[in-house]
């Protein structure tokens, strides 16, 4: 059965959706997206994610075309005519097609933003059998632009990042900059020592991950102490413990950096417990 997507206000079967060839997001990667993760057929950090939606298209000086409750509406009408249980909502807004491929930013009052939405459905995101198992990490330069923060669909370099680690027999690569962690291809990095968890402070260097920001407050409500700083690569092999962050894998613990196996080569106690945590706080709060 084909997914129900929306495109520009029109709800169609994904065969049936179409953009023109002159948008700037496909042209000049000029949009950005958020990811909303579905949990029982609720939405988690919904609020979150379209505070950081208008934050991004702000940064880009493009018009955020709808208010919170339109967005919601959409993700909820997905969600509902998809029948997804667990899984994610993919939004993306980009400057939109003038008509013609042109560097110069189009008149906003002639060219209006492009809007596509769509769910994406995975029935183990909450029992992932690799969050069971723990992933493997490649460590790799980070060459990508200044303005991380952003969250743009300029996503070549993490894709090439993904494929280094595959090539590497891993799972994912974090990038490093200067001799620090920046943050994994998709995702925000923490290390663990001596019960201390650590992970780099908000700047432009890193995404400032919705996921990341609650399990921040959630670790720190369960008396969990946090240090917000760069840690090096070799910190990171010398950790107890390690684990990312993001929408689409909640709190994933890292078993292994570069070959060196962490602790026991399982998950840790903190990880597997952090997600725990973010699991069912994330549940009680799902709209």
């Amino acid at each position: 059965m084909s997914r129900i997507v929306y495109v520009n206000g029109d709800y169609l079967p994904e065969g049936e959706a179409k953009i023109s060839i002159f948008d700037r997001g496909f042209l000049m990667a000029d949009g950005v997206y958020e990811v909303t993760t579905v949990v029982d057929g609720k939405l988690i950090d919904f609020d979150g994610h379209f505070v950081r939606l208008g934050r991004s298209l702000r940064e880009l000086d493009i018009e955020n075309p709808m208010d919170r409750d339109d967005w919601l509406e959409v993700h909820r009408q997905l969600v509902a005519q998809n029948s997804v249980d667990q899984g994610m909502i993919y939004l993306q807004v980009t400057r939109g097609a003038p008509g013609d491929r042109d560097f110069i930013f189009p008149d906003p009052e002639t060219t209006k933003p492009t809007v596509v939405l769509f769910s994406q459905s995975n029935p183990a995101l909450v029992n992932s059998p690799k969050a069971a198992k723990g992933i493997k990490v490649v460590t790799i330069d980070d060459i990508r632009w200044g303005r991380r923060d952003i969250k743009t669909v300029q996503l070549l370099y993490p894709s090439m990042g993904k494929m280094m680690a595959i090539k590497a027999g891993a799972d994912d690569a974090w990038m490093v900059q200067d001799g620090t962690v920046t943050e994994g291809t998709s995702n925000n990095a923490y290390i663990i020592k001596d019960g201390r968890i650590i992970t780099r402070a908000l700047s432009n260097d890193i995404l400032h991950g919705i996921t990341r920001a609650a399990v921040l407050r959630f670790a720190k409500e369960a008396q969990m102490q946090v240090e917000e700083r760069n840690f090096t690569v070799d910190e990171a092999k010398s950790a107890d413990e390690a684990f990312v962050t993001s929408a689409s894998t909640f709190v994933m613990p890292v078993v292994e950096i570069d070959g060196a196996q962490l602790g026991t080569g399982k998950p840790g106690p903190l990880a597997l417990r952090l997600r725990e945590i973010y699991i069912e706080e994330s549940r009680k709060a799902a709209i």
